[in-house]
């Protein structure tokens, strides 16, 4: 007999499908991310400034996805109404250390952050003395420390609370089916805590099915895929290479792997 065919198991991915997904824009202050988002979406909304926390309010806007695939169907079925698939992107405010504890209206800008379903992290790797860096000087790989730092620790806290509210429930005892499932939630949170407190992002994880749905409810940071995108000067850019390009790739192959990274110069 012919050996048996082992099916690979394709990863189960946390978030939802859809055709109208929603990407925020985050990174420290003064790093490129509103110019960024008035580049993509092309729109003047954004307010790109020499100072921190020139973006308070999420500016908002809509992109569509270019798509031939989509164009050439349309050119053949003639459908009735073409709708094509789009992206709403958010230019959310710089985080600043501390943001987890409430610093420099942390709180606020971490909320937006929840709400989206994946995070494009501009990350500043252009010397410009005229530009202000809110830690005093370009070093990528503690800025990307940072941010990770402090999303980790806000979904320590949710994850914590939602614990708390899960062990309200386990603690009645019984053997009913929702104590039961309960009690698998419980460790599953547990589980969660555990990684976070040890570095870990949880989007870079293998789940179940069943642990992609509980995840899916605690809206957690970390859950979010992110893409990082590398903002170079025009120099850096042009002739394809930079000091830390290899510190950063080394970084995110160690707490954020297969995640993407982009060099761009904005």
């Amino acid at each position: 007999m012919p050996p048996k065919k082992q099916v690979e198991e394709k990863k189960v991915l946390l978030g939802r499908p859809g055709n109208n997904l929603k990407s925020g824009i985050v990174g420290l202050a003064n790093v490129g991310k509103s110019t960024f988002f008035q580049a993509i979406t092309r729109c003047p909304l954004g307010n790109p400034a020499n100072y921190p926390y020139a973006t308070i309010d999420p500016e908002e806007a809509r992109v569509i996805v270019p798509s031939p695939r989509l164009d050439k169907l349309n050119e053949i079925y003639k459908p009735k109404s073409e709708v094509p698939a789009h992206i709403t992107l958010y230019d959310i405010a710089g985080l600043t250390r501390g943001s987890s504890t409430g610093e420099g209206l942390g709180n606020a800008f971490l909320s937006h952050i929840r709400a989206v379903d994946a995070v494009y992290q501009v990350v500043r790797c252009f010397d410009d003395a005229e530009i202000i860096h809110i830690e005093g000087d370009v070093n990528p790989v503690r800025d990307l420390e940072i941010i990770s730092n402090e999303l980790r620790l806000k979904d320590i806290e949710f994850a914590e609370k939602h614990l708390e509210g899960v062990n309200k429930i386990t603690k009645r005892g019984g053997q009913s089916l929702e104590v039961k499932q309960k009690k698998d939630e419980a460790a599953l949170v547990e589980r969660i805590i555990e990684l976070l407190k040890d570095g870990q992002r949880v989007a870079n994880q293998t789940w179940s099915p069943k642990e992609v749905e509980v995840i899916n409810t605690m809206f957690l940071l970390t859950a979010k895929p992110t893409i990082y995108l590398i903002n170079l000067s025009e120099r850096d850019y042009i002739r394809k290479k930079n000091k830390h390009l290899l510190a950063i790739k080394e970084w995110v192959d160690k707490f954020s792997p297969g995640d993407v990274i982009i060099p761009f110069s904005v």
